[in-house]
């Protein structure tokens, strides 16, 4: 097999955008701030600039996901990559709030592009007992993106002014887009006819999993502001409670690839389910930190928790829609997406409703049985031909 066909290729390629995408994310932190500021943007307008990224990844996924089930995996994600190099070279040149908007709103399709149609290249490319350790492998690189990118774009800040962390986003991505041209991508088998969203959601398996996706999204999004809150009250600073980010961004990056093969091995579902689990059984625990040590702590087992989801839970949606006759990967991976949206938006909103009224031990307390009760619908799903590592 030639290097343009290979599948280790295509995975590193896949995890290179995922990598550029989670990095132009993560230079934004940052950076966005100072630069809308200097348009002469308040905070309420800078907070609705983060959250229009949100608009059109939820917009974006499912329709992009269809499209390439029609016509292939590679035009959508070389669009995908040319549209993310455009919203960054939009940010380093915008001398208006509008076109800051702009800039916000072609990285959320982007972001919607890269992850939806990269996953279903993966779903293309492997079987379901191989598809875990791909998806750990994938994850692993992201997570780097995670721990390293707004060091990144502080760096680059220092180095060149507010433009060059941006450009330097476009650089990679139009790196990426030239090597996804030169890629050879396999025969593509569209469907015979359009696969109706609504049909991929009656799956039991797919909408399951959809619904775990949510529970772990809008749990880790919960955390973030109402975590910070709680650990102001206990006199940890804000450097700190990054160090508890960043420490367990490096727990997470180690085990993605061991979550992913624990799914191959033991099955997607299950490992899903013992994740989630885990995080009905340590999300409490936290609200009963007393220091930072106790919060750091607890908080590790936690995000680990969120890396047994999270891993499994991307092998299954393919392995679901697999077993289901339906191949609409990406479909299928455009749910995956927009179901993790829709907890990203929901979490942070009712976490923070629920910490003004119950506090924060209270509040996640509260939040385990919901988080229980998607793990008896998972379990209460089966595959209408369960590999043999699902059987019991």
């Amino acid at each position: 097999m030639s290097l343009r066909s290979s599948r280790a290729v295509a995975v590193a390629l896949v995890t290179f955008a995922t990598f550029t995408d989670i990095v132009a994310y993560s230079i934004a932190i940052p950076v966005l701030p100072a630069l809308s500021r200097q348009l002469g943007a308040s905070p309420t307008m800078i907070g609705l600039l983060f959250g229009s990224f949100g608009v059109t990844l939820l917009i974006v996924s499912v329709p992009m996901g269809a499209v390439s089930d029609r016509i292939g995996r590679k035009g959508p994600m070389v669009a995908g990559l040319l549209a993310l190099a455009a919203a960054s070279l939009l940010f380093a040149y915008a001398k208006t709030l509008p076109w800051l908007f702009a800039a916000r709103l072609v990285q959320g399709a982007a972001d919607a592009v890269a992850w939806v149609v990269g996953f279903a290249l993966i779903a293309d490319l492997y079987d379901s007992n191989e598809r875990g350790r791909i998806t750990g492998v994938v994850m692993m690189g992201t997570s780097f993106a995670v721990m390293f990118g707004p060091t990144l774009g502080g760096w680059f800040y220092e180095i060149g002014g507010i433009r060059l962390p941006f450009i330097a986003v476009a650089v990679m991505a139009m790196l990426d887009l030239a090597l996804f041209l030169w890629l050879q991508f396999p025969p593509h088998q569209a469907p015979a006819e359009a696969v109706p969203v609504g049909m991929v959601l009656r799956v039991p398996a797919i909408a399951a999993c959809a619904l775990a996706v949510v529970a772990i999204s809008a749990t880790i999004s919960m955390l973030e502001p109402v975590l910070s809150l709680y650990l102001n009250t206990l006199g940890v600073n804000p450097a700190r409670v990054g160090m508890l980010y960043g420490t367990a961004a490096v727990i997470t990056t180690l085990l993605h690839p061991i979550c992913g093969r624990l799914a191959d091995r033991f099955g997607a579902r299950r490992m899903t389910m013992v994740g989630l689990i885990a995080t009905a059984c340590t999300v409490p625990v936290l609200g009963q930190a007393w220091s930072f040590g106790s919060a750091l702590g607890f908080f590790l087992f936690a995000a680990a928790a969120g890396a047994f989801v999270i891993t499994p839970s991307l092998a299954y949606m393919g392995e679901a829609t697999n077993d289901a006759g339906v191949r609409s990967f990406g479909v299928a991976y455009g749910l995956y997406n927009l179901a993790w949206g829709v907890g990203l938006l929901g979490g942070p909103a009712l976490g923070g409703f629920l910490f003004e009224r119950m506090g924060f031990s209270r509040l996640l307390i509260a939040w385990a049985p919901a988080v229980a009760l998607v793990t008896i619908v998972l379990g209460r799903v089966r595959l209408s031909h369960s590999p043999k590592k699902e059987t019991t």
